[in-house]
């Protein structure tokens, strides 16, 4: 079902998180196991980052669409890679404080497999979310969702998902979701996120190399 055709049920659904994002925006606390309800098999560390098994993780509902300058978009389409997706907003003191973090951690490990996307959450004008982005140099694209439709419909009860501004996930190789933070992260929190993954999930070597 296109957005564009989303019956009208569906649009106040969508309203419903807008506001619900509203109370958790930018709160950058993290207040322990959280994240879907149900038998999540997650462990929360001490520094608010949880993660998931490689045999228990999920995969994310979809997540495609327009991205800021205007071209399509399809997760599923980095399959193979470690995608790191980032839920942010120009309006968010925190998302600007750890947009330095992001693009230079994106920029580090472009080379090793690594893909970064944002997904811009409650902006409605993309001028001033371009602007954000032109201002920090991010060099990774970012789908555009500002009635928080990826973040309703993207992420299954029972899983790792966003629940506030700022919020990053963490895919595995497979396009699973191995890990989520719910806070504003530094250029360290992000490489322990996803150092552990690319460590256990380095591409096997041709035979003979």
């Amino acid at each position: 079902m296109s957005f564009s055709r989303a019956p009208r049920g569906t649009l106040l659904t969508a309203g419903v998180l807008a506001a619900a994002l509203a109370l958790t925006a930018c709160s950058g606390e993290s207040g322990g196991k959280s994240g879907g309800g149900g038998n999540t098999n997650f462990v929360t560390s001490t520094g608010g980052i949880d993660t998931v098994a490689k045999g228990e993780r999920t995969a994310p509902g979809k997540l495609a669409g327009e991205t800021l300058d205007g071209k399509r978009l399809d997760v599923a389409d980095l399959k193979g890679k470690i995608v790191v997706l980032n839920v942010w907003g120009s309006w968010c003191g925190p998302c600007r404080a750890e947009a330095k973090h992001f693009t230079k951690v994106a920029n580090e490990l472009k080379t090793q497999g690594v893909e970064f996307v944002g997904i811009n959450a409650r902006d409605g004008n993309k001028r001033q979310a371009l602007a954000f982005e032109e201002s920090f140099a991010v060099p990774y694209p970012s789908l555009y969702d500002p009635a928080g439709e990826l973040l309703l419909y993207g992420f299954p009860k029972g899983t790792l998902n966003p629940q506030g501004i700022p919020s990053t996930i963490v895919l595995d190789r497979d396009g699973k979701i191995a890990a989520r933070a719910l806070k504003p992260l530094n250029d360290t929190d992000l490489r322990t996120m996803i150092d552990p993954i690319l460590k256990d999930e380095a591409p096997a070597k041709a035979a003979g190399n």
